[in-house]
């Protein structure tokens, strides 16, 4: 029966999730157990996408996200995918009514770090676009259920949270990304040059992203608040550290956040919740 493999998909794409992420296994958990298979098979089919161009270094990588791109495509018109984390996301692409223009901009922004890109405003805006904020509505668009109202009310902040998430993941992962991949993001910044001004400036416009999307996570849906609070937190607290963080260290070592320390985040921000969002 396609039931199972229906279930099988969902499995997987949660498997996926928890292999590739701890806090936002965390922040699923958190939400209503009715939304949690879409949001799994949200992030697997992005993560899908991202290791194709991060990971594949032995392999084409052009082609494979090629032929990834195609496979979506036949997936969301023929109603069904072989590839299970391509199935689950098909089936909650239509169930949530998903705009396709949402997935397109994020393969746009895919697309993008295969190509050595010299990153103005214009095309880093453009890229965390496409690779963040469309992840974001794209599970606002669970999390409102089809209440276009309520979307458009929350799509701003979505799109900071994602933007703040993605800024965050940039300076965790600056060693990484320049020396093994060869990218920097940020506009107008030689990597040469990067120093505690520098960052200082990069780290104010994210803490002003994150107060605002603040905003919006205290207008949530009480089936998604306090997951979406949850990984909020997990990636302030990474933020705070990356803050006491040298620029000279953080371009020679990432920083990350162990798991006994996400586990204590998790705790008190179930108690702010319950102080202060609700």
């Amino acid at each position: 029966m396609k039931r199972l493999f229906d279930e099988l998909s969902y499995e997987v794409s949660k498997r996926t999730t928890k292999k590739y992420s701890t806090s936002f296994s965390l922040g699923i958990l958190a939400l209503k157990p009715s939304i949690r298979p879409a949001i799994y098979a949200i992030y697997g089919y992005v993560r899908l996408a991202d290791e194709i161009v991060d990971s594949f270094h032995d392999f084409d990588k052009a082609k494979l996200l090629s032929r990834f791109k195609k496979e979506t495509e036949l997936a969301l018109e023929e109603k069904i995918a072989l590839n299970p984390l391509l199935q689950s996301f098909q089936e909650t692409v239509h169930k949530y009514s998903i705009d396709k223009v949402l997935i397109d901009q994020f393969l746009h922004s895919m697309e993008m770090d295969l190509q050595q890109v010299d990153y103005n405003s214009e095309l880093y805006n453009e890229y965390i676009y496409g690779s963040a904020e469309v992840v974001g509505l794209m599970c606002l668009q669970v999390f409102t259920n089809g209440d276009k109202k309520e979307f458009e009310e929350l799509k701003p902040y979505a799109k900071k949270l994602g933007s703040a998430f993605q800024k965050v993941n940039f300076l965790r992962d600056l060693k990484d990304d320049y020396q093994i991949l060869g990218r920097t993001y940020f506009p107008g910044i030689e990597m040469e040059m990067f120093c505690n001004r520098v960052k200082c400036e990069i780290e104010k416009d994210i803490e002003q992203e994150f107060k605002e999307a603040l905003i919006g996570i205290r207008k949530l849906p009480v089936s998604a608040r306090f997951g979406v609070y949850l990984a909020y937190k997990y990636y302030w607290s990474l933020f705070k550290k990356i803050q006491k963080t040298s620029a000279e260290k953080i371009v020679t070592e990432r920083v990350r956040i162990p798991n006994a320390k996400k586990m204590t985040v998790m705790l008190s921000s179930y108690v702010q919740y319950k102080t202060t969002l609700l």
